[in-house]
């Protein structure tokens, strides 16, 4: 029996078509891989030197603020015409992220006396320093409806306190639980030595969930009905549902180690660490967009039109205008 031939034609279209996937599947392949550029590359609208270091953002109604050593201060500065605006000495180090709410920014002082100070915001003056210092640096602050909330020992230790300064309440988080954001009625804190974020009834302060995360995560921010933690063990973004409160994506940046800093703006994760300065995120599609590296950053801020970073070891906070790092609404 004499073997059948196949027809040329199919053999070629076959040959075609795996060569078309496998084109396909190699362009999707590159697009996996975010696109990498020197931070240097993005021109800032306005450079201010606050210190011999700067850390932490904050962006409020109609201010700035970062933090620094060398002074030991806060800063404001007006986004409107990028400058500084007042500079409000304090009796230690601000060593966690910030907070505003009650007409005032708090701030988390470190050092022989750790504290949390209270700046008013109409008068641009220390008002007081309150006997809840931070559990460690790199902490945070959060406020809701009716407190102020920080985690004030290694052991979980959250305190709940009123907007005169008088603790109200005393909840026990898991031990190495350092990091705080509100929204919602809610209270997140991620569990820094560990690997978990728990969510608190900010009216109760009753527990609610644990959800399970990347190793060591710190920071953390909230937007578009999800969480997103920062973990520093890894260098990956865990996102968490708001509803569910169950993880639901791990999106790998590669960008392990100390330090560091999370926003959400308008569909976009925007996250800060050492040697990658800047790195875009779509929440949507969970995908690395674009990664920015070189020195610089180190804690982050998004309000009027641009990203607010840190040189910590330059001592100075940039304004970055979004459009330079998306032109035409594309990210470069």
């Amino acid at each position: 029996m004499k073997a059948s031939k196949r027809p040329t034609g199919v053999v070629g279209l076959g040959l075609g078509l795996a060569l078309a996937s496998l084109a396909i599947a190699n362009a999707q392949a590159a697009r996996m891989d975010p696109l990498k550029t020197p931070f240097s590359d993005l021109k800032p609208a306005a450079v201010l030197h606050v210190g011999k270091t700067a850390d932490w953002v904050l962006v409020t109604r109609d201010a700035v603020w970062t933090g620094s050593t060398g002074p030991n201060a806060v800063h404001r500065i007006d986004p409107h015409r990028n400058v500084l605006t007042a500079s409000i000495d304090l009796p230690g180090e601000p060593c966690a992220g910030l907070a505003s709410g009650f007409g005032a920014v708090w701030i988390p002082l470190c050092g022989e006396r750790p504290g949390l100070a209270r700046v008013d915001m109409k008068t641009n003056r220390l008002v007081e320093v309150l006997p809840f210092g931070p559990a460690a640096a790199e902490g945070g602050v959060a406020t809701t409806r009716d407190s102020v909330w920080i985690v004030t020992d290694k052991q979980g230790t959250l305190a709940r306190i009123d907007p005169v300064g008088k603790l109200r309440q005393t909840v026990h988080l898991p031990v190495g639980s350092y990091n705080l954001q509100s929204a919602a009625g809610l209270l997140y804190a991620t569990q820094v030595e560990g690997a978990g974020a728990t969510v608190i009834d900010a009216a109760t302060g009753k527990l609610l969930a644990t959800i399970s995360t990347g190793p060591n995560p710190r920071f953390l921010t909230i937007g578009g009905g999800f969480v997103w933690t920062l973990n520093q063990g890894d260098g990956t973004l865990t996102k968490i549902s708001v509803k569910t409160r169950k993880a639901v994506a791990t999106v790998a940046l590669n960008t392990p180690g100390h330090g560091g800093d999370i926003a959400f703006d308008r569909g976009r994760i925007w996250t800060t660490m050492p040697k990658t300065p800047l790195s875009l995120t779509d929440a949507s599609s969970n995908r690395v967009l674009h990664q920015w590296i070189g020195p610089g950053g180190d804690s982050l801020g998004i309000g009027y039109g641009a990203i607010w970073i840190t040189d910590y070891r330059g001592g100075a906070i940039a304004r970055i205008p979004l459009s330079e790092t998306m032109p035409n609404g594309k990210p470069r």
